[in-house]
């Protein structure tokens, strides 16, 4: 059923860095909470765990662009820049059969440069609202405190699959949150359509 993020309490997971074999655990969970989530897809990582990958797509999470290889994409060439998200365009589609329509930009680092070329290649980018700093503080229980507490309606919530102590937060984050009266859409979704080639989003 099709929520309306206008009226309703929306918030988006989203998950980087992925796949990896912890995925799986994550997937499992989502599925038994009927929640769907984003993932922003390393293609070196998509092209290691493909059956994962299938799965998400098959189970109704959203696919995104998180490069090739996680490079700063400030620093290489244009040329450069347009291979990583290219190529990783390419693995998803073959592996899936979806073209992603979004990216993030590893470490949300990006410029003109890159809005210049993510334009080009039809891909939004999609950066974040709430941040628990998972990837430095591995501790379960503090991801799922600083989420639930900092969530709003229309927030776009970054984590990482790849650390089994953020998969092993996500339980406690979606009845928290559900407690509170939210819905869990992915980040098209949470816009009610199409995002503008481009442009930076960071929440609803």
């Amino acid at each position: 059923m099709a929520v309306d993020c206008r009226t309703r309490k929306c918030v988006a997971l989203t998950f980087d860095d992925g796949p990896a074999p912890v995925t799986g655990r994550l997937l499992d969970t989502l599925a038994a909470h009927r929640v769907r989530a984003t993932f922003f897809l390393v293609g070196e990582n998509v092209e290691r765990y493909p059956e994962i990958v299938a799965r998400e797509a098959r189970e109704g999470h959203e696919l995104a662009n998180h490069s090739y290889s996680h490079p700063n994409l400030r620093r290489p060439s244009e040329r450069a820049v347009r291979r990583q998200l290219r190529r990783t365009q390419e693995v998803i589609r073959r592996v899936t059969g979806v073209t992603p329509t979004l990216m993030r930009p590893p470490y949300g680092a990006t410029d003109k440069g890159v809005a210049a070329i993510t334009r080009e290649l039809g891909l939004a980018q999609v950066l974040w609202s709430v941040d628990p700093l998972d990837w430095r503080v591995r501790d379960k229980r503090n991801v799922a405190r600083v989420v639930s507490h900092e969530a709003r309606k229309g927030a776009i919530v970054l984590m990482h699959d790849i650390h089994p102590s953020t998969v092993a937060a996500v339980p406690r984050i979606i009845e928290r949150l559900s407690r509170k009266g939210y819905f869990f859409v992915t980040v098209s979704e949470l816009f009610g359509g199409p995002l503008v080639p481009g442009k930076i989003y960071t929440d609803r």
